[in-house]
């Protein structure tokens, strides 16, 4: 373990073996940081932030910060982040409020660019990449392994799904089904995510069935429950499709369409 004789921590704070903490940080009360971790200079964890192993966090980052909401009446609420994540300079992660459910949560192996924000009560699953100056609001969904272009901001209360991808400086308004391509504005659905689907070992016959899915409901003019329903039979088949079926069963501001 090293600590540097400028960081500020307090005595309840918990830290695993080999944690780093660098120059000038402050480390407020009810943290703990897995084995592994590395704080850089000047950075502010404020309270109430578990953090699991081998993270980096960079300077300047703000982690565990009071929500930004004005419902938030500094009731006990957490940061939770798992393990193998990188916050790069800048980040400021919030955390959840009472009203909200309590918890911001973060899974494993996240790349957070520099200045991205995540605010209070989102629920961030794991292996997702988010570019420069990523906003996401209050309340925000984002699933397994989805990619946030440089400067995209995603509305409070809305679900991207898993392997979607959205274009740098996209506002995104609605819900983004798993594996499709968001960009422009107004948002628009563009295709499949098909070379990220390659990178991570789907098998050509499976991005065939996605990329017809994408077909069946964008470009026939079905109602989105008969696409719904078309979809149910051709995932008895493909059940990469379950995912796409249940982003669209589950979305409760409507779609991207």
């Amino acid at each position: 373990m090293s600590i540097d004789d400028s960081a500020r921590i307090d005595a309840s704070v918990e830290l695993g073996e080999d944690v780093y903490i660098g120059p000038w940080c402050s480390i407020g009360p009810g943290v703990s940081v897995g084995s592994g971790s590395r704080i850089e200079s000047h950075v502010v964890i404020r309270s109430n932030t578990r953090i699991g192993r081998d993270n980096r966090i960079f300077q300047f980052a703000s982690v565990g910060e009071d929500p930004a909401d004005k419902k938030f009446e500094g009731e006990q609420t957490w940061l939770e982040i798992g393990d193998g994540n990188v916050f790069r300079e800048g980040v400021t992660l919030h955390r959840g409020t009472g009203v909200g459910g309590g918890v911001t949560r973060i899974g494993d192996d996240n790349l957070m660019m520099p200045y991205v924000h995540i605010a209070h009560d989102c629920q961030v699953g794991s292996h997702t990449v988010f570019a420069n100056n990523v906003g996401i609001s209050g309340h925000v969904q984002v699933d397994d392994w989805a990619i946030l272009g440089g400067y995209a901001g995603v509305n409070q209360f809305l679900n991207i799904g898993a392997h979607a991808m959205v274009g740098g400086m996209t506002h995104i308004s609605n819900d983004v089904p798993a594996y499709m391509i968001v960009s422009g504005r107004p948002a628009t659905v563009r295709s499949v995510n098909a070379i990220g689907l390659e990178r991570r070992g789907f098998s050509k016959e499976a991005i065939a069935e996605i990329r017809e899915a994408f077909k069946v409901i964008y470009k026939r003019n079905y109602s989105l429950q008969k696409a719904i329903e078309e979809l149910r039979v051709m995932s008895e088949s493909c059940p990469e499709l379950k995912i796409l079926l249940d982003s669209l069963e589950n979305s409760k501001k409507g779609i991207h369409r």
